[in-house]
């Protein structure tokens, strides 16, 4: 396809003419500190001054407040947004709740930058449950009872994610970083096949909790608790930002692995990985005993896991997209019984 090329009025020129977009390093001293910032610039192909593009001193203010805040950690507005989703509170009993003055949470959604103090209170709250609940008790006579009960409710579901250890919290939240859309069923059966696809590459594995063999296929227990509200819907990440941060905690050959798994798993939904689970030795073994619609939570033993993806990666070089690929593709005509 032809690209057209952008134009737009040169006061140098006096006429329409063509430009690129170029990145500029500007300076900037703000409460008495010295900052260097990247922005966005149009140029002029013909003279090349730059051009006054419509939007362009807005797209410019938003570059330099991202880059700002990040240099002094402060927090950005989606934060406190998301602070908002995930304890379900309005903009007035969220800023009683840290302790600010009513419309302080008001004026930092208008685009007023926090102290570095302030930021540091709305960090608090958004990583840690226990610290939202802290303040709400504190300030628990300033809020009305409906905020209170169920910003409280909130955080008690919140602090659930706690009982699963980091590594885990990282490749969940490392899957809510990749994928769009994730059902609870789905995110079961993605962190199944990561621990499978890894174990069998590296010959360790990438957690250390195990799941268990119920009737819908592998489950980690926990995971099932922090996420089974949603039922069958997709996981409203933005709910559970306490975990965000915790996808950093992967290694480079983690996050490779992941990205393996799920490029190629996580394109299929939850019914379809738990199909194709019912046909695979650990939960099979595991389910000895019990019929189709029979409840179990035998354990699955991560010993089991490896060895049968260990003997998968014989057949299927699962290193790769298209090894994974023909695996699934395989185990679905498995399961049809070679039906298309």
């Amino acid at each position: 396809m032809r690209q057209v090329k952008k134009e737009d009025f040169c006061i140098f020129c006096r006429e329409v003419k063509p430009y690129s977009v170029v990145k500029k390093t500007i300076n900037k001293r703000i409460r008495d500190k010295d900052y260097s910032f990247v922005i966005t610039t149009y140029v002029c192909d013909c003279c090349g001054h730059e051009m006054s593009v419509p939007g362009v001193f807005d797209l410019n203010s938003r570059e330099i407040d991202e880059q700002y805040r990040k240099a002094e950690s402060i927090v950005s507005i989606e934060d406190i947004k998301d602070l908002m989703k995930i304890y379900d509170i309005g903009k007035t009993p969220l800023s009683l709740a840290l302790g600010f003055g009513e419309i302080t949470i008001t004026r930092y959604l208008d685009g007023q930058v926090p102290s570095k103090e302030y930021s540091d209170v709305i960090r608090s709250a958004l990583s840690s449950p226990a610290f939202m609940k802290e303040m709400l008790n504190k300030n628990r006579e300033k809020i009305a009872d409906s905020a209170y009960i169920k910003a409280m409710k909130a955080a008690d579901t919140l602090e659930k994610a706690f009982l699963i250890p980091d590594k885990m919290q990282g490749v969940i939240a490392y899957i809510f970083h990749v994928v769009d859309e994730v059902t609870p069923l789905a995110l079961q059966k993605l962190l199944y096949y990561i621990q499978g696809v890894y174990s069998a590459l590296t010959g360790r594995f990438m957690f250390s909790e195990t799941c268990e063999a119920w009737r819908h296929g592998p489950v980690y227990h926990n995971v099932y608790n922090l996420f089974h509200d949603f039922k069958y819907n997709p996981i409203d990440d933005a709910r559970f930002a306490v975990l965000r941060d915790k996808k950093d905690l992967l290694s480079d050959d983690e996050r490779n692995i992941a990205d393996l798994v799920l490029g190629t798993f996580g394109r299929y939904g939850g019914k379809t990985l738990e199909r194709i689970t019912h046909k695979e030795a650990p939960w099979v073994n595991a389910r000895q005993g019990y019929g189709p619609d029979d409840n179990s939570n035998e354990e699955i033993s991560n010993d089991s896991i490896k060895e049968y993806f260990t003997s998968v990666n014989m057949k299927y070089p699962l290193n790769s997209e298209e090894g994974l690929n023909n695996y699934i593709s395989a185990m679905y005509w498995l399961h049809t019984g070679g039906k298309s």
